[in-house]
């Protein structure tokens, strides 16, 4: 079940999508860059399909719910320019505040991780995708039906947005002048890939790069002069890299944290505390990690 709209944007961002992921092919080839791996590049679409048929199988339960809420809306905005200006500000939002939810929830990293366990960074890591994301993105949406906006239309803004967040995973494009102010650009998500202590966690935005600078999360891409080059994937890389373990691994290891002898509550952390966080400090969360690199610049041995 797709919208007219919907239909419209795959027509046209398909072959646009076809035809970056054919030239940044050839120019990686072209300048020796080894951009792209067969089998990450397999997965990444393995992934993304996964995703597609679980939000299509889905997307009923989802519309009737937000279709349900926006019916018992009070609120109208009857100017069609500043419905949809307020619609895509708003989902961007929304989105924002979700993104950053699956990095600091461990359960819903657990969904979120496999979009960052890649070890690459192109545009077709753009399509590897939060497999079970569907089953409740559209909770956080609520809001917006509440406000007067129709299901049909939240779907489309989220897809809009999601377009854009599809073209910046590349390491071709450098900086984008005045719009690294205001995009989510390139740069700014090379950084949101990096598993640099420095770069972990930051810079969440899809569309708009003005959430992360109002709430702290913004990280610019600094030059190899001030830090060292970015790494990508996780800060412990998944193995075996297997279809089933790509989708499940963080389940697996959440399954054997809580079967540790600790206390209840020291158990719920390891369900929706931070990722990284344990009772004993034998690993680290991204701001332990953080506060870890920054003393030892501080303190050189």
């Amino acid at each position: 079940m797709t919208t007219p709209r919907e239909d419209i944007l795959f027509l046209i961002s398909t072959p646009l999508y076809l035809a970056v992921i054919l030239l940044e092919i050839f120019l990686s080839n072209w300048q020796d860059r080894k951009l792209y791996t067969v089998k990450d590049t397999l997965a990444n679409f393995y992934l993304t399909a996964l995703n597609g048929t679980l939000d299509l199988s889905f997307r009923l339960v989802y519309l009737v719910v937000l279709g349900y809420c926006a019916n018992h809306s009070s609120v109208r905005i009857t100017n069609g320019v500043a419905y949809w200006a307020v619609l895509i500000l708003a989902e961007d939002f929304i989105f924002y505040w979700l993104h950053r939810m699956e990095h600091y929830v461990r359960f819903f990293w657990a969904v979120h991780v496999t979009h960052h366990s890649s070890e690459q960074f192109n545009f077709t890591v753009g399509f590897r995708s939060s497999v079970f994301q569907p089953l409740y993105r559209f909770i956080f949406f609520i809001p917006l039906a509440f406000l007067g906006f129709s299901a049909l239309d939240i779907v489309f803004a989220y897809s809009l947005t999601q377009t854009w967040g599809i073209f910046v995973h590349t390491k071709l494009i450098n900086k984008m002048g005045w719009l690294e102010h205001i995009l989510v650009t390139p740069s700014h998500h090379r950084v949101h890939h990096a598993s640099n202590p420095k770069y972990l966690d930051k810079n969440m935005g899809m569309f708009l790069i003005l959430w992360d600078k109002l709430f702290g999360s913004f990280q610019p891409e600094l030059p190899a002069t001030e830090y060292e080059p970015l790494r990508y994937g996780l800060t412990t890389n998944l193995q075996p890299k297997n279809p089933i373990n790509l989708v499940v691994h963080e389940w697996k290891n959440i399954a054997t944290d809580i079967k540790k002898p600790v206390p209840f509550k020291q158990k719920l952390g390891y369900v929706f505390g931070p990722p990284g966080w344990s009772h004993d400090g034998s690993t680290m969360t991204s701001e332990q990690m953080r506060s870890k690199e920054a003393a030892s610049n501080a303190n050189p041995s």
